[in-house]
């Protein structure tokens, strides 16, 4: 009875650990409300009408589609220095550089027809956050980034859903993530496994084998081809390795065989979800992770004048809302980016006014939808600020007001392009504040969750006398650090890129099919290995004294030279000691587990103080929240451990229990 007693009151101080950690948890790596409203063709965002909509034509819903299908080709791993014209001749100086040719002479021969933007993720960059973002208009939060090795059927809004409640054909080929994300959306779908970094080829040939045919064929809207070599080449050698060439050779010469194909009412996105580090890696905000390309093409003029020589910087949230009203569809209901102004344009650069019409028309339909959003979050969450959600508004009010007097003014033609050009500053504004506003939101860190966490730590500080069979301080301390600095010896280090992933294919060289679970059983097994063989071994450091005890009684013999050959002292054995002393035993076992949990929970507290006092600082996604991460799985891990090496240690002391009981009954008898 007194052993469970010990083992429950050892899962009682767990759990207030846990529960601190989870408070922290909640107040600092913030997940945001997903609302599962959706847009509809019959109903717009708000009271109005729009600007030469064309709500009557075949295809129209909230405006009027100016294309009728679309190409999407996500390479991932994209990096925007990958698809960056190489100014000068070959060779260029890395692997990567200047591959994409096919883009470069697009770009320079039909400059109103192609554009190439840096395409800007919002961390995390890891491939499952990027695709929810790229379809909802929404923004993964960090925590999400553990979700990535259990996809969900996305429940929000978002541009497939729309497709397919639109009566659209979707078609997908290549990385089989979006089949758990979208379960059940598509047409028609060619899913290949993508878990194994190693494997450079399998999903983009046969992506290949499927894309031209479908595309000479006329049963789909939107067709979908994500690619996996080169973020496969970026883990597997880096992005300055030989593979890297070709496997951006081999992208090269995709795109230049699809643009052949392509149709007048086709446009071309070719998107990288997002970068790499200079070592391949993904999942933080460097700038190489976060600045992914973005390319859009159409056989017909597609924007208004020449690009800039510098190319603009596009969120990817940005995506959403334009490719919906390009297509013709509701603008998912939470979205919160920005329509690409330059692709809304009237009838070319000789019509100014009808260019500026048409993108303050798109602009006041995207803000309708971001206004709703705002009140149906507010209502729900209710975490948005009152005064920024009063201040956009507004201003919000103000601009619809001014979009209604525009309305009005061209009953009488007296509309100005200086006027519209005001309104379209006004809304974006409107537009980008929201934006602003939701990510402080969502981001977001609150002061209290600490209360538990050290409520925790004290609760778990041992106290009462020491006992025969107490194991020091200094043992304990010794034994814990040394499990941290295993972590770190063995080329460990807590953040995301340093992970080793080549540990999911130990045993498994060809790779373990779809299902992700034992990949990352031994992921996790390899990275906390050294929390949870400490954690189990920990309950053997009360063999402490009598090591100690067996090193003294040995040297003061040396020392004394009393013992006489031949002749043997006889020494009290460990295990008759610990039988003289059970109740003394199970209370140093319970304090021993409660030093070494306190020292766990001094090392969570320290971090998190750390991550709370720097939670405003540039690196705190890239540092110190991993680092809490490690160090919260951490605790958990050794905790679990430390539960069942004590559990171990009851168990064989019950068992030589019973066998000295049964000893001394067979002796008496």
């Amino acid at each position: 009875m007194l052993k469970a007693l010990v083992l429950l009151f050892l899962a009682w101080v767990c759990f207030l650990f846990y529960a601190g950690i989870g408070l922290f948890t909640s107040g600092f790596l913030l997940t945001r409300l997903e609302l599962t409203n959706h847009s509809s063709c019959q109903e717009l965002p708000g009271k109005g009408t729009l600007v030469g909509s064309g709500r009557g034509e075949p295809g129209a819903c909230w405006t009027a589609p100016r294309f009728s299908r679309a190409v999407i080709v996500l390479i991932d791993a994209l990096r925007f220095d990958f698809v960056q014209p190489w100014p000068g001749g070959p060779p260029a100086p890395q692997p990567f550089l200047g591959r994409l040719d096919s883009i470069r002479r697009l770009l320079e021969a039909q400059p109103q027809h192609a554009r190439l933007y840096r395409f800007l993720a919002d961390p995390p960059t890891t491939t499952m956050q990027r695709l929810k973002a790229l379809t909802t208009g929404s923004l993964p939060t960090f925590v999400d980034a553990g979700s990535n090795f259990a996809s969900y059927a996305i429940q929000e809004d978002n541009l497939i859903a729309q497709l397919n409640n639109t009566g659209r054909r979707v078609v997908f080929m290549g990385d089989d993530t979006w089949e758990g994300l979208f379960p059940g959306a598509f047409s028609q779908a060619f899913f290949f496994p993508s878990f194994n970094v190693k494997d450079l080829h399998t999903v983009d040939n046969g992506i290949l084998e499927h894309l031209y045919p479908t595309m000479d064929r006329d049963d789909w809207d939107l067709l979908i081809a994500h690619f996996l070599g080169v973020d496969h080449c970026g883990h597997k050698h880096g992005p300055h390795h030989p593979e890297m060439a070709k496997k951006l050779n081999q992208m090269d010469q995709m795109l230049q065989t699809l643009v052949e194909q392509l149709e007048n009412d086709t446009l071309l996105v070719v998107a990288g979800d997002h970068g790499m580090t200079e070592t391949g890696d993904h999942g933080g905000d460097s700038k190489p992770e976060v600045m992914a390309a973005l390319f859009l093409y159409s056989p017909l003029p597609l924007f208004p004048r020449i690009p800039v020589k510098d190319p603009e910087v596009v969120p990817q949230v940005n995506l959403v809302p334009t490719l919906a009203l390009l297509l013709g569809l509701p603008i998912p209901f939470g979205n919160i980016g920005e329509v690409m102004v330059d692709l809304f344009s009237g009838e070319g650069d000789t019509q100014p006014l009808a260019t500026a019409l048409a993108q303050a028309s798109a602009y006041h339909l995207n803000a309708q939808q971001v206004s709703r959003f705002l009140h149906a979050y507010s209502l729900a969450a209710q975490d948005l600020p009152p005064e920024e959600l009063k201040r956009l508004q507004n201003l919000f009010t103000s601009a619809s007001s001014d979009y209604e007097q525009l309305l009005d003014q061209l009953k009488t033609g007296e509309v100005r392009e200086a006027d519209i050009q005001a309104l379209i500053s006004q809304l974006r504004l409107f537009l980008r504040g929201a934006r602003t506003a939701c990510t402080e939101t969502w981001a977001r860190f609150r002061p209290s969750f600490l209360l538990l966490q050290l409520l925790a730590t004290a609760v778990g500080t041992p106290a009462g006398s020491p006992g025969p069979f107490s194991v020091p301080w200094l043992a304990i301390s010794a034994w814990a650090l040394t499990a941290t600095q295993t972590f770190y010896s063995t080329g460990h280090q807590p953040v995301f890129p340093a992970i080793h992933w080549n540990a999911a294919f130990v045993g498994f060289p060809e790779g373990h099919g779809s299902s992700p679970v034992l990949p990352a059983l031994l992921v996790g097994a390899n990275t906390f290995a050294s929390h949870l063989l400490f954690s189990v071994g920990c309950p053997l450091l009360l063999l402490w004294p009598f090591v100690c005890e067996g090193q003294g009684s040995t040297k003061r013999k040396k020392a004394s030279g009393a013992e006489v050959e031949g002749e043997k002292e006889e020494e009290p054995l460990m295990e008759m000691r610990l039988r003289d002393s059970p109740h003394h035993f199970n209370a140093a076992l319970l304090q021993l587990g409660l030093k070494y949990l306190f020292i766990l929970g001094v090392q969570v507290l320290a971090c998190v103080l750390a991550a709370s006092i720097l939670r405003r600082h540039l690196m705190v996604w890239k540092v110190f929240a991993p680092k809490f991460i490690f160090e919260a799985v951490g605790f958990v891990v050794s905790s679990l451990g430390l539960l069942l090496g004590v559990a171990l240690v009851m168990w064989v002391d019950r068992a030589v229990g019973s066998w000295f009981k049964r000893l001394i009954l067979s002796q008496e008898s």
